[in-house]
């Protein structure tokens, strides 16, 4: 029974490990749908900041430092959006995806020439690091607390405050919130500014906290998986939040049962189940969580009548 209980509460810290980047980064990715952006820039985000980080930290010795830089890479993605999708009214899904295009080839092609190593920064030491803060073994830093403090502070900024109100406003009736005299641009860029903030904090976790360096893609698909968990929770803070936990805990069962045997069946191909996020994806969005219904005026350019 004691084994049994050890393994549940090191599957929950595993659990908990790995869904803290997919937290972070549906929770930005929230502001930024909810004001009626499309954001599937979110992985680019991600993997620039994740770089910024991990080579600020290995340059200056100061992790806090790679923190703070890896925010200003994410808002430097996140103002190349707006001025793209909001400013200019283009097509957001062709500028997100461009976003990620550009982070994949810009962070390997700085990192051959920063650093000569295909792409990677230098390992990290701990003193460059983000390391737990009570539980050693429990990767318990302070970006995990700040994943589950998102949570509810996302919801109450949006649910609950004149800002919430005007940004899920604007998302549904742009013309409405216009003709009251609230600037449509001013608005959506704050929420595609706080996007990036969140994105930033979740690059910088994968590279200087959960891991100790960066690699060339290491998010490996993490920013479209808290797209889903968006699309999963129905652009609610906390339905999307238990469905980011619903990834980890897939991951999390992914590593733990490499090379296990299971009766009856044998070794379970790791494969299978590291696919599973994506079966879940497509079987819950074929319709077994009810209709998705997104904000009426996302992914629509804004023109101000005159």
């Amino acid at each position: 029974m004691e084994e049994f209980f050890t393994l549940l509460l090191a599957t929950l810290a595993a659990t908990l490990r790995v869904a803290t980047p997919l937290i972070l980064c549906a929770m930005g990715g929230l502001f930024s749908e909810r004001s009626g952006i499309i954001d599937v820039g979110l992985e680019g985000k991600m993997l620039a900041a994740a770089f910024a980080a991990a080579t600020t930290s290995a340059l200056t010795g100061s992790p806090w430092l790679g923190l703070v830089m890896a925010i200003v890479a994410a808002e430097t993605m996140a103002l190349a959006h707006g001025f793209a999708c909001i400013t200019h009214r283009g097509n957001q899904v062709v500028s997100g995806v461009a976003i990620n295009i550009l982070a994949a080839g810009l962070t390997v092609v700085l990192g051959i020439a920063m650093f000569a190593r295909g792409g990677q920064t230098p390992d990290l030491s701990p003193d460059q690091r983000l390391l737990p803060l009570f539980f050693k073994n429990a990767g318990d830093n302070i970006l995990v607390y700040a994943a589950l403090l998102s949570v509810p502070f996302t919801a109450w900024l949006i649910g609950k405050t004149r800002f919430g109100l005007r940004l899920r406003a604007v998302g549904e009736m742009p013309l409405a919130v216009d003709a009251a005299g609230i600037s449509v641009t001013w608005l959506r860029y704050r929420a595609v500014l706080l996007c990036g903030l969140f994105a930033g904090l979740a690059g910088a976790y994968l590279s200087i906290a959960q891991n100790a360096s960066f690699g060339r893609d290491m998010t490996a698909g993490q920013g479209f998986i808290a797209l889903a968990a968006i699309i999963f929770g129905k652009w609610r803070p906390w339905p999307a939040f238990g469905a980011c936990l619903i990834f980890g805990l897939l991951d999390a069962v992914a590593i733990r049962m490499q090379g296990v045997k299971v009766p009856g069946i044998g070794e379970v191909p790791v494969q299978l189940i590291q696919a599973l996020p994506y079966l879940l994806t497509v079987f819950l969005l074929a319709g077994f969580i009810g209709r998705a219904i997104a904000p009426k005026a996302v992914g629509v350019p804004y023109e101000k009548e005159h």
